[in-house]
């Protein structure tokens, strides 16, 4: 074991990152060995990240209006969760929305609209006003999530000052086909390679806790690793009553950790930002995600589930020693 804990530690501190099986081993391990996995993933992220914590902010500006069958999705055509169901916001909500998420104390914020892809030309215009205004009003960093953009698109974006695309792949390739139906993976994959061929800071993550297997976890980490991704967004399923996957709860919070510590063991130079689902999957060990290698966190409310209040995890950081980023 000792020898384990000696290559794992070795292949993350040289930014390599570990394999296959080191990373399934990961996974199987006890919870009382989570200590020893703990001290090596804080090193790793202190090493590369520092102490600073990214913190980040979103508004759903077009909800429920979605095409897609994603069975953990309250917005899909699935769906028959209760939520607000609502066309593009106005660029004054939208900048409204950014404003009060930069008194939360973000320093990213992020637009996500429902739906495959936006390819409505006034609203991206719309979007790429709203951009515009946030960044030379605001300062802060902006993203956007959208669907699969092609890369002229992207490139309009940051033209208007845009930093970021947001575009999850959710899953593995493996287990995809059992979580949507009416896209195919690579239309996602393509997505990312736009955005990154644009030249836009790409944010590709996934959810877990959808019934996927150690072994899909492992892909989708690898995925990211081979996509090169900058940033890896991490939620965990809160099943929304009305869903396909209501009901479903198949992650402990030590469960939750070791995912975490995986992908920063497997991807050991990217922010890892913990997201939706952390409060009801992580309970009271929510501190300890950035032992086990998280960078940062969302702070405020999730697309259509609420989160805590942004003060407390702020005070979660400075009592952890750690600080905001401010760049």
């Amino acid at each position: 074991m000792e020898r384990f804990w000696e290559r794992v530690r070795a292949q993350a501190m040289s930014g390599k990152g570990i394999g296959r099986e080191d990373a399934l081993a990961v996974l199987s391990l006890r919870d009382g060995a989570l200590w020893r996995l703990l001290d090596i993933t804080e090193s790793v992220r202190r090493r590369f990240k520092g102490d600073g914590i990214r913190l980040c902010s979103i508004v759903n500006a077009k909800s429920g209006l979605c095409s897609e069958d994603c069975s953990f999705c309250a917005q899909s055509r699935r769906s028959g969760a209760g939520i607000g169901k609502y066309p593009l916001l106005t660029g004054e909500e939208i900048f409204r929305e950014a404003s009060a998420a930069k008194e939360r104390g973000a320093r990213e914020f992020s637009i996500v609209a429902s739906g495959l892809a936006m390819r409505n030309r006034e609203e991206l215009t719309r979007v790429g006003d709203a951009v515009e205004r946030i960044r030379k009003e605001l300062g802060l960093e902006t993203c956007v999530s959208l669907g699969t953009l092609p890369a002229s698109d992207v490139e309009y974006l940051l033209s208007r000052g845009l930093r970021s695309v947001h575009h999850n792949l959710e899953t593995s390739r493996s287990f995809f086909p059992k979580v949507c139906t009416t896209h195919d993976y690579e239309e996602d994959v393509s997505a990312v390679w736009a955005a990154k061929e644009a030249g836009a800071w790409v944010c590709c993550g996934g959810i877990f806790g959808l019934g996927e297997s150690p072994e899909d976890r492992v892909e989708l980490a690898l995925t990211l690793r081979d996509l090169g991704v900058d940033s890896i967004p991490v939620n965990f399923l809160n099943p929304v009553p009305g869903t396909p996957l209501e009901g479903r709860r198949d992650l402990s919070p030590m469960e939750c950790l070791r995912i975490i510590a995986m992908l920063r063991l497997t991807n050991p130079t990217r922010e890892i930002i913990v997201c939706g689902g952390r409060e009801v999957n992580l309970r009271d060990l929510q501190s300890l995600m950035f032992a086990a290698g998280a960078t940062g966190t969302m702070v405020g409310n999730y697309l259509t589930t609420a989160g805590r209040p942004a003060e407390d995890d702020v005070r979660m950081l400075r009592d952890l020693g750690l600080a905001p980023r401010e760049g």
